[in-house]
């Protein structure tokens, strides 16, 4: 299949035809994974997202979401484990979390049994249909960690550091805004470092230590202990949106 998207079709609901790469579903689910996605994904919805359900692109409505509190949004959150961490640490902030990945949803909601946390919203699909529906300038705060890396060349445009998902991100962030990006692959803190300014945003690091040390509420998630065994260095970015 082609990188290069389809400038005219739209997918049957009326969607724009985005190309996503990446698995939706890995090895089978638990039966105790089974029973949350069955019986608590639906009531953490932030609400109509998917083009079948919300062919209009009518916004969220986030006061009523999370009672008029900042809202922060994690772009693939993996197994969840930072997303409640910070959720926990942070009740007086809105969550919403966005993964495609079946199996990391699972995970994520066993996690919010156990920690009890009441703020996390769960959009189970890509990214960029919650950018359509998020109103502008309304994310206090973004965290992108660990992406894949699509480390051949000619997959590079595959990742999320392209203007087709900076620039709908700049749109729903607030001036000012904080966007954390961490990564142990070094051609993405290039690409990073180069893309992520051109949609709008500055960085901060005025010296090595602030980004080769992680954040002061960091908790090292599973794909940073992994990267850490092969002996890979992680690069903690941070970034703030401009307006």
């Amino acid at each position: 299949m082609s990188d290069d998207p389809k400038q005219s079709d739209t997918h049957p609901s009326g969607a724009p035809w985005r190309n996503f790469y990446g698995r939706f579903k890995g090895k089978g689910l638990r039966k105790s994974q089974e029973a949350y996605l069955d019986e608590d994904l639906a009531k953490l919805s932030p609400g109509a997202v998917d083009w079948d359900v919300n062919p209009d692109r009518e916004k969220i409505d986030l006061n009523a979401l999370f009672g008029g509190k900042d809202v922060w949004l994690e772009v693939g959150f993996g197994g969840g484990e930072h997303m409640v961490h910070q959720a926990v640490s942070n009740p007086d902030v809105g969550f919403i979390g966005c993964e495609p990945y079946i199996n990391g949803v699972a995970m994520l909601l066993g996690k919010i049994r156990d920690a009890e946390a009441e703020n996390i919203k769960v959009h189970p699909g890509d990214a960029r249909d919650m950018f359509d529906v998020l109103p502008e300038q309304s994310i206090s705060k973004a965290f992108l960690l660990y992406p894949d890396p699509w480390p051949k060349k000619r997959h590079h445009r595959r990742r999320f550091v392209t203007p087709e998902h900076l620039e709908p991100l700049a749109k729903v962030m607030q001036p000012g805004a904080i966007f954390r990006v961490a990564t142990d692959i070094e051609d993405y803190v290039r690409q990073t470092l180069e893309e992520v300014p051109k949609a709008g945003f500055e960085w901060l690091a005025e010296r090595p230590d602030d980004w080769r040390h992680p954040w002061d509420d960091w908790i090292s998630t599973r794909y940073e202990q992994k990267a850490l065994r092969e002996g890979r260095t992680p690069h903690y970015l941070t970034f703030r949106r401009l307006g």
